[in-house]
């Protein structure tokens, strides 16, 4: 697996942004067979900093209801893996920077 397969997405909500600017964590969406050590290396290749720690958490899928009265349709979001990256003090991510 190259390190452009490990790395989806970075994982943009509310609380990861409240982490990017108080603890120096990112969040990112990673491939499912992921370790730890190849997340780190993805990040520190791709964005040249220095990962001080990698948490991951695999995600469980959700469903939920969708439509009126008596036509219901069950949707049901896929499960995924995210990891959070604590990176050494004072340095940061560019992709991050606009995100408030």
């Amino acid at each position: 697996m190259e390190i452009y397969d490990v790395l989806r997405h970075p994982h943009v909500t509310e609380k990861a942004s409240h982490q990017n600017i108080k603890l120096h964590q990112y969040v990112f969406r990673v491939a499912q067979d992921a370790t730890k050590g190849m997340i780190k290396d993805a990040i520190e290749k791709l964005f040249e900093v220095t990962v001080v720690r990698v948490n991951v958490a695999n995600m469980p899928a959700k469903s939920s209801r969708r439509g009126i009265r008596n036509r219901r349709l069950m949707i049901r979001r896929g499960s995924y893996k995210k990891a959070i990256v604590t990176l050494m003090p004072g340095q940061t991510i560019q992709a991050f920077e606009g995100v408030k």
